[in-house]
């Protein structure tokens, strides 16, 4: 079968980046929807869309349309979720998945009654360094997982900045924006969930309205690990990764926190340094990919709608400590 797309939200991830991954794993994108009639009309004759819309009431009437992916501004998403899981459309949604628990539950529950698919775009696990890192931690390869850091500050492209940076009501920041993925990727890597977290944010004149433009912190994770995690619209010049520290080895990934495969790793241990392999793979295919074979019940999405609620709960709680100068566990109400 054929996965017919709607796109909610004309937006520029979907431009550069999913529209191509839908074609690539054979889908079709069918229409797209945005409240600007004429951003709607030039971002379909620009991205070969053969319908397009400014209602989402009949985006999702159009019987032509399977699934959507939604990546509109983060206060919209519940909203657009939940008729979309009504309209019995399978739903891929950006992160964060929304911003509230509250919402987050009534999502999901949304689409578990309406038995849809629901899915975040978490596209870092689409990336074969990540699924490299996952596999030598689960098969033992640095022993017993004891600590990870996680780098994921650089410098917010002038064409993404707009409402990240000066519009609280929409969910700006760099928690929302950056740290989800670090949570998500790093309970993907490990195979195990956060419990608690403590963080200090910084403002240094990139955003407006108090909004942070970084952050760092520590969590906290079931097994007893530690994850220091450093994430920031601010550096120019900063290299992005991620490291894995255990008993008897440590894995070393550079440049792996990008939307691009560009990325390598390396396992340290008593014999030497080796790279592991990896491949190319176009993270967002992968996702999509996924969310085919998940559609058609051949497994499940690479990110659920429950990953997405514990990558929100552990950012809402890294904002909360920050504002409050203290630990605060997680709570994801599942």
């Amino acid at each position: 079968m054929t996965v017919r797309w709607g796109l909610v939200g004309a937006s520029t991830i979907g431009r550069e980046w999913v529209i191509y991954a839908i074609r690539a794993s054979g889908g079709c994108v069918a229409a797209v929807m945005s409240s600007s009639a004429d951003r709607a009309s030039a971002y379909a004759s620009e991205n070969s869309i053969d319908r397009y819309y400014t209602s989402i009431t009949d985006l999702l009437s159009d019987d032509g349309v399977d699934a959507v992916y939604i990546s509109t501004t983060n206060e919209l998403h519940c909203g657009q979720a939940i008729a979309a899981a009504n309209a019995g459309k399978h739903i891929l949604c950006e992160k964060p998945l929304t911003l509230t628990l509250a919402d987050a539950h009534a999502m999901i529950r949304a689409a578990h009654e309406n038995r849809v698919v629901l899915a975040t775009n978490h596209h870092l696990r689409g990336a074969s360094v990540h699924m490299a890192m996952r596999d030598a931690v689960r098969d033992g390869r640095i022993g017993k997982p004891l600590s990870a850091r996680v780098f994921h500050a650089g410098y917010l492209p002038i064409h993404l900045q707009g409402w990240r940076l000066d519009k609280p009501s929409a969910g700006g920041g760099a928690i929302l924006d950056l740290t989800v993925h670090d949570v998500d990727t790093l309970r993907f890597v490990l195979g195990c969930d956060p419990v608690e977290v403590i963080a200090v944010s910084q403002f240094s004149g990139m955003t407006s309205e108090d909004m942070e433009d970084a952050v760092m912190g520590v969590i906290k994770f079931q097994n007893g690990m530690i994850a220091q995690f450093h994430d920031g619209f601010t550096t120019k010049y900063a290299q992005s990764g991620l490291e894995i520290h255990g008993t008897s080895g440590s894995l070393i990934g550079t440049d792996v926190m990008a939307q691009r495969p560009i990325g390598k790793v390396l396992l340290r241990d008593e014999r030497g340094e080796q790279q592991l392999p990896t491949d190319d793979r176009n993270l967002y295919a992968a996702t999509v990919g996924a969310f085919h074979r998940a559609i058609a019940g051949g497994g499940l999405p690479l990110a659920s709608g429950e990953d997405g609620l514990w990558s929100l709960a552990t950012a809402l709680a890294v904002a909360q400590s920050a504002r409050d100068g203290t630990a605060v566990k997680i709570e994801t109400g599942l």
